[in-house]
């Protein structure tokens, strides 16, 4: 990887109007989401003959596709002349820290990219000093095969997009690049109204947002006061909403990365549909597979007994917003009857202590490196995600399945619309208590042989859709249909 060290040169009112205003879009925005959370789980919102399988037969122009392009058989162009140029806005690069899923996402993208041989320009944020002698120890000399690293100056970890704007006119002035992709709003809307070339990808859209400040309300006990923060946060996002909705516009491509959040941006943020394009995030296979040796390994080493009934495991930051106050009262009523179920917890967060105070059959250790997450997920029985955040979709669902695992997710729009399109690929409950528990109670019945059966089903449906491969291919078709529109045909 090559790097580039020298630097370039609402309010709301508090009325009683405008709450009534924010209850209202509060509803406006409410109602159709949680009609779509009390369908039940057979029911996907892509197309059915796109359920479970990727579909050779559809032929058109891709730019008006409305399912993900992730299911089809797409296959890198040989024929074409000359590598794509590529211009990347990402507010971070993960560089010797473990990286947030956006990160996570640039990296495995545009990494992948440079391998298919494009020439890919990364303009981000300045690392510390430590971090940039260690990826110049790692990469040692500029490869073709690796993202070019362009730091711009500043404090290590806050992104100016002024200064890699500058950068990124400069090097554009050396030589023009085919298309430009920003990581959500790396990139201004007032620049990128500019490019024509350009294209974002939307890990979470406030109106997510506001759904999920509406399901972590939810969870509050019958007694306990709606906190201030909560009417602050409400109060707030309906307006971004609104900003959102206006300047979205600005934006020449939006890449959705799950089917309802492209559903969200042409039918609410009123997106024309050939500038909509859905493309799931994948995760490196070489990095996530099914190696039951090392998993029973694992759970030798981290005290697992070999008496377990079914072991359990949940992945990610130990926060609210990813639900651990439901998954915590849940498992600790269901360890009551079941003493022989045990719950893994890799993260670390305000939880972290809690989880510890259930007792011994919960084993916290802290957060994990993706070389160590795969032990993780080989030595668990289910993946567990309970988050309350319908916005995005976490990696972690897609590199469980990877590794042959089931998964016990939230009913939400963009996980059973692109994760859960199947029964045979684990459970969906409500993002409440009581569901959860129900869904963790039918879990245990099973028990971990049809659990297996389950991530067989998972494997092969992640391998068709979530790998990183998969995922560059398809975003390689839109960067050649925004550049010459004669590759958007397909096939």
């Amino acid at each position: 990887m090559a790097s580039n060290h020298k630097p370039k040169k609402l309010m709301v009112s508090s009325s009683q109007s405008n709450l009534y205003t924010t209850l209202f879009f509060i509803v406006l925005f409410t109602i159709p989401a949680l009609f779509l959370l009390h369908t039940t789980t057979t029911t996907s919102l892509c197309t059915t003959s796109f359920s479970t399988h990727p579909s050779p037969s559809w032929s058109g122009n891709l730019l008006a596709a409305q399912f993900a392009w992730n299911r089809l058989p797409l296959v890198q162009d040989r024929s074409r002349p000359t590598a794509l140029r590529i211009a990347v806005f990402s507010r971070k690069w993960p560089i010797g820290t473990i990286p947030g899923g956006m990160e996570r996402h640039a990296h495995t993208l545009h990494t992948t990219l440079s391998l298919l041989g494009h020439q890919v320009h990364v303009f981000t944020s300045p690392v510390l000093p430590k971090e940039l002698i260690k990826l110049d120890n790692q990469q040692g000399s500029p490869s073709p095969s690796s993202p070019y690293i362009h730091f711009h100056e500043g404090e290590p970890g806050r992104w100016r997009y002024n200064k890699a704007w500058e950068q990124f006119l400069e090097e554009n002035q050396r030589e023009q690049f085919d298309v430009v992709h920003s990581e959500s709003v790396a990139l201004p809307h007032w620049l990128a109204r500019n490019l024509p070339n350009l294209a974002v990808s939307w890990h979470g859209i406030a109106l997510e947002s506001l759904h999920s400040d509406i399901f972590q309300d939810l969870t509050r006990k019958p007694n306990e006061p709606i906190s201030p923060s909560f009417n602050q946060s409400i109060q707030g996002v309906v307006p971004k909403v609104l900003n959102e909705i206006r300047f979205f516009h600005n934006y020449a491509h939006h890449v959705a990365i799950s089917d309802s959040c492209g559903e969200m941006l042409r039918d609410v943020y009123q997106i024309p549909d050939k500038r909509v394009h859905v493309i799931v995030n994948g995760v490196d296979e070489a990095d996530f597979g099914v190696d039951d040796n090392l998993g029973q390994e694992f759970r030798s080493a981290i005290g697992i007994p070999k008496n377990a009934s079914l072991v359990l495991g949940v992945a990610g930051r130990l926060v609210k917003d990813k639900g651990h106050p439901i998954l915590y009262e849940a498992f600790s009523k269901l360890i009551d009857k079941n003493p022989n179920v045990y719950l893994i917890v890799a993260g670390s967060g305000p939880w972290e202590g809690r989880y510890k105070d259930l007792g011994p059959q919960v084993l916290v250790l802290g957060s994990m490196s993706p070389s160590k997450l795969h032990a993780f997920y080989n030595g668990i029985d289910i993946f567990v995600n309970p988050t309350l955040r319908p916005q995005g979709l976490d990696l972690t669902l897609m590199e469980a399945m990877m590794s042959g695992k089931p998964v016990m997710a939230s009913r939400f729009p963009s996980i059973k619309g692109t994760i859960v399109v199947d029964d045979e690929f684990g459970f969906m409950f409500s993002p409440n208590v009581e569901s959860l528990l129900e869904a963790l109670e039918l879990a245990v019945s099973e028990g971990p042989k049809r659990a297996a059966q389950r991530g067989k089903a998972c494997r092969e449906y992640a391998n068709s859709m979530f790998t990183a491969r998969k995922m560059a291919l398809a975003y390689e078709r839109l960067f050649l249909c925004i550049k010459n529109e004669t590759f958007c045909a397909y096939p």
